[in-house]
């Protein structure tokens, strides 16, 4: 695991993204909870943000530390996982441009989120944040969507590890990964593939041999091709039928 975020960093400060003037003009704005703000609440809004940006396996934050921030994806891919406690790491998802983090019921993170490549995020202390939801409905109806879609998500990765065999799995991940990643982006066969073929396997209840050989199979078959950092789709209607079982 890499470095944990630990700075100073005041409301406002931005790390390396000078590019980012502001919240109101921010490119990701449309698909992050900042969406629900009006132009005069975003200028509020930008005097609590944090705007950072982080290498790859920086850590921003650990299961069971104090839930002092909530984050806003604008760049990048973020690991989710659980340690268990024989110490094996169960991921739990990928968070994507638009995803928001770091709610937590109890004040305590209940996963550990560590970017797998270079990440942008809008950092939010949650004291400031858990105010403007009390002044702000259609914001707190905004994280609500946001929670329904994390939900789902999680429904989608209990279906595959419970019902579905390797090539199952791995076939609808790449599916299901190919549907979020065109929400934010215009779809394509194409989808880039930033984490391991170690993390893949961790968040589909495989072993890495497992995943290799599968993916080595569907190239063989034809459904799909290995490309740098990615996969591309050369049969989706197979891929679906395979991923549906």
């Amino acid at each position: 695991m890499g470095p944990i975020l630990q700075d100073n960093a005041k409301p406002g400060e931005r790390d390396h993204a000078p590019h980012i003037a502001n919240c109101s003009t921010c490119t990701t704005r449309h698909l992050s909870i900042c969406a629900a703000l009006g132009h005069e609440e975003l200028l509020t809004f930008d005097h609590v943000v944090q705007h950072r940006s982080f290498p790859a396996k920086t850590v921003l934050f650990e299961q069971g530390a104090k839930a002092d921030f909530v984050f806003s994806v604008s760049e990048g891919t973020i690991r989710l996982f659980r340690l268990l406690p024989d110490g094996r790491r169960q991921i739990i998802g990928f968070a994507i441009k638009g995803d928001f983090l770091g709610v937590a019921m109890d004040e305590v993170h209940e996963y550990t989120a560590e970017a797998v490549d270079y990440i942008r995020v809008c950092r939010i202390p949650r004291a400031g944040f858990a105010v403007m939801l009390d002044e702000k409905p259609h914001l707190m109806k905004k994280l609500h969507q946001l929670a329904g879609r994390e939900i789902h998500n999680s429904q989608d990765q209990i279906v595959l590890l419970g019902r579905k065999n390797a090539e199952e799995r791995v076939a609808a991940f790449l599916l299901s990964f190919r549907e979020r990643l065109a929400r934010i982006a215009t779809k394509s066969v194409t989808i880039p593939l930033p984490m391991s073929r170690q993390d893949i396997a961790d968040y589909l209840g495989l072993t890495i041999e497992t995943v290799s050989r599968t993916i080595s199979k569907l190239a063989r078959e034809k459904l799909i091709v290995v490309v740098p950092d990615g996969i591309r789709i050369l049969d989706v209607d197979h891929l679906m039928a395979l991923a549906d079982g």
